[in-house]
């Protein structure tokens, strides 16, 4: 069971996984502690993706943007969309001549990592993590100096904030 749960503090909507078996939740965002029982449940469901859309539907209806929400597909599809489409970076080197793991394993060499390569995504998702101010600012600063791009850090932060695996508020960003 999933329920979209608001903080009376702050306003965050969130995600609360077994919201009957748990007594107290954390807001994402402001880190306040709730008694699960007196917390308002906005959506409720066994489906983790149904509750993802209906705080994604809450949150741009909660910033007037419903026409535009409403024009987009569901999230799960919007993600298999996402997966589907492009070419990925093997392909792109194989059809290019190239062996996929030779280059990998030489930009691992390169960059001085003995056999370990992280996507552009899970770089930003650790600067999330480990900044001490989670600003854009400091997040694509962190991206750029372990080699993404600005602009892609960029665009990561507002994927993954859209996909409810991140949130934003004041500027500041927090892993959900």
């Amino acid at each position: 069971m999933y329920a979209v749960v608001g903080c009376n503090g702050c306003g965050n909507l969130w995600l609360v996984r077994d919201p009957r078996a748990s007594e107290t939740a954390r807001c994402s965002r402001c880190e306040r502690t709730h008694r699960t029982a007196k917390l308002k449940r906005l959506f409720e469901s066994e489906d983790r993706d149904a509750a993802r859309e209906a705080r994604a539907a809450l949150l741009a209806k909660k910033r007037g943007d419903s026409e535009a929400f409403a024009a987009v597909d569901h999230v799960a599809d919007l993600e298999r969309a996402v997966e589907d489409a492009g070419v990925d970076d093997c392909e792109y080197l194989e059809a290019s001549g190239l062996d996929a793991d030779a280059v990998f394993e030489a930009g691992s060499r390169a960059e001085g990592n003995a056999g370990s390569t992280r996507s552009r995504e899970e770089i930003v998702r650790d600067a999330v993590e480990e900044a001490a101010e989670p600003t854009e600012e400091e997040i694509v600063a962190y991206a750029t100096e372990h080699g993404v791009p600005a602009d892609a850090a960029r665009d990561l932060l507002e994927k993954l904030t859209r996909r409810g695996e991140l949130s934003e508020s004041q500027g500041r960003y927090r892993a959900l």
